[in-house]
Parts: C-alpha cells; structure tokens; sequence
C-alpha cells in the first residue's frame, strides 16, 4: 500500500521586491521553512517517498546559498524523494540542477528527474513515470510517452510532469506545456502527479495538482496545501488528502466605501484576519473626516499585528461632514480652504488635493487639542 507526499511549484529564490525588506525576508525564509514542515508530514504520515512536481526553483539564476538550504531543508525526511524540472527550472544541458551536483549538494536520498524515463521505487512499490521540462516551453504533450512506458505489474504506476491540463485551467496559468485531460486513463496512471498550477486541484479521481505550499501571490486558487496520496493497490482510486502547510495567508480586497457602515464593516473584516497574514487593499469611494481617522488608526494597528499591508486610497475621496468641519472649527477662509480641496479632488490632482485636506484637518486636530489643553 505505497503511500507518497505530492507537492510542486516551490518557487524557491523568489523576491518580494514589492514588499519591506523586512516582510519579504520573512517571506522568502517561510518558504524554506515549508519544506522543513513538508518533510515532518511525510514523516508524520509515514509517507514511503515525497514526488515535487517541478518548479523546485524559481530560476536558473538562483544563489549557491539557496541551492544548498533547499537540499538541507528536505533532511528531516530520510525516505525517497523524486524531483522533477519544470518550466522556471528545466533541466538545460547547464542548469540549476547541474550546478547543485556539482556543488555536492544533492542527497543520496534525492533522485533527480532530469531525462524522461521510470524512476522504479521498489522497496516503496512505486514505478514514477517522469517528464521532465528541457526547456522552458514545449508545445507538445510530454506525458505522451507515459503510454507506451511499461512497469512491473506489481507496482503501482505514478506520472510526474509539470504542465497545463488543456480545457481545464485558466488561461493565465504560468506555462504553455500541455497535457492531455485524460492522460491517467490512456497511460493506465494510478496517479497523476502535477505542478504548475499554484493552486490545490482535483482535475479527475486520479489527476491532482498540489499546489505551491507557501502562497506567494494574491490569488484565490487554493494555494498553501500538499496532498498525500495512497495507493491501496494497482489500479485501485487512490485516497487523497490535503493537508495544510502555509504559514502565510494572502489576502487581496478591493472595496468601494460610500456610508459609514461600509468603513465599519471593512475594519470588523480586518481585525477578524489572523497574524500571519499578508494584506492589499484597494479603497474607492469616500469616507468623511471622522472615518479617515478611524482608518488611519486601524491600519496603524494592522501594520504591527500582520506581516504585511498595504493600502491604496488614492482613490479613496475625504468628504468632510459639516459636522466634521464645525468640530475643527473650520470656519471663514479655512473653511472656503476645505471646500475647495473637498471639490479638487474631482480633477486630475485629486491624490494630492485628498493628502492636503487630510494633512489641513489633522493640522486644525492638533491645534484644536492644543487650545483645549
């Protein structure tokens, strides 16, 4: 009853350029620390081999440093695992991969995948059929082979390819490398093992793919899980379970604010979200004085309590009430101020006419504060 750990879509060497360098060190380094947690789940449910679908790397261009932590960071589990090169990191006649054997960095535990052919675990009862990228895109079905491979009977047949399933994936998905949809069936497959898509799915009872186990983008696709696979027996539908393995959750809002409840309502979402999370917001709309400052003070509060946030409010108008401008005592020129920045913000400088009044009435704030003390 072989029992094996798919994952894929590593990415490994990636940069968070967009973030802090803070937040995007974290993030590289929870990407290491995944397969360390990937690791303990084989051990945990006595896996017999760990099979990562591709895209190990996130380039050929990667650092010494990075090739050798991932190698370390598999340690943990001492059973087989079978790598496979994907579309960021095909196996060229000079590669990532070639570099890391050079450099002595591959455990004898780690079977590369590098030529297509049958990488026959046998004391694991797993025959992995593989079809490894050689360049970054190929228009034709590499998994075409699978068909015509033949295995002992005695064990149980897995593919391992890196690609797109046609039909079936959007079209933004990252590689052009197609797949046959019903490829399990037509090469007699109890597994379909594949990367490519950052995202946990199941394509048919025997197809899946794993997904990335560290989201690494702002997409709603599933991503942060691996997949233990078990095989009661050749040609039996095999058991699939997901399990969790993000440290990190990704999550991307754009909402448009228009009554007060609306900022309310965001701010309640907001907190509800847990520590480990990355945050992008975009804001429309308006919000008066009193509920940019509300605003202000919970992105203050969110900026120390999640990993990252970032907020957009260049389109976010001020739309101060007259009860916001009777409480700053706005009154004669400063008042006529306001309004006119109240009204510019519908031409072509509206961000800076918005950063103005908000500057202007936290100016009147301070002020007012000092006169009362």
């Amino acid at each position: 009853m072989p029992k094996f750990l798919h994952t894929a879509d590593w990415q490994m060497g990636r940069a968070f350029s967009r973030f802090e360098t803070e937040d995007g060190a974290a993030l590289v380094e929870a990407r290491f620390e995944a397969i360390e947690k990937l690791a303990r789940l084989a051990n945990e449910h006595q896996c017999d081999a760990v099979l990562v679908a591709g895209d190990v790397f996130d380039a050929q261009t990667v650092s010494d440093r990075t090739i050798r932590r991932v190698f370390n960071a598999t340690r943990e589990f001492t059973g087989p695992w079978v790598m496979l090169p994907g579309n960021h990191d095909a196996a060229l006649v000079e590669s990532v991969w070639t570099r890391a054997e050079r450099l002595g960095a591959v455990p004898g535990n780690v079977q590369l995948a590098l030529e297509p052919g049958v990488i026959t675990l046998e004391a694991e009862g797993l025959a992995i059929l593989c079809a490894p990228l050689t360049q970054r895109n190929t228009y034709s079905d590499l998994t075409e082979t699978f068909s015509n491979t033949e295995t002992p009977e005695s064990l149980c047949r897995v593919g391992l390819a890196h690609g797109s399933v046609q039909g079936l994936l959007p079209e933004e998905i990252d590689s052009t490398n197609p797949i046959l949809p019903n490829r399990a069936e037509t090469a007699r497959l109890d597994y379909l093992a594949l990367g490519d898509w950052h995202g946990t799915k199941q394509i048919d009872e025997r197809t899946w793919y794993s997904g990335t186990p560290e989201p690494e983008r702002f997409r709603n696709n599933g991503a942060g899980y691996a997949l233990i696979v078990n095989l009661p027996e050749p040609g039996a539908v095999p058991e699939v379970t997901a399990v969790e393995t993000a440290r990190y959750q990704w999550h991307q809002w754009r909402e448009t604010l228009t009554v007060e409840s609306d900022l309310d309502q965001l701010l309640d979402r907001l907190r509800a979200l847990p520590e480990p999370s990355v945050v992008d917001l975009r804001l429309e709309g308006s919000v008066t004085l009193a509920g940019e400052e509300k605003l202000v003070n919970a992105l203050s509060v969110a900026e120390a309590r999640f990993r990252s946030i970032q907020c957009d409010r260049s389109e976010l108008q001020l739309a101060p009430t007259d009860d916001d401008i009777a409480a700053l005592k706005a009154d004669g020129y400063v008042g006529e101020v306001i309004e006119q920045l109240r009204t510019r913000q519908q031409d072509d400088n509206a961000e800076a006419a918005r950063d103005a009044l908000a500057i202007l009435a936290g100016l009147l704030k301070d002020r007012k504060q000092e006169a009362s003390e």
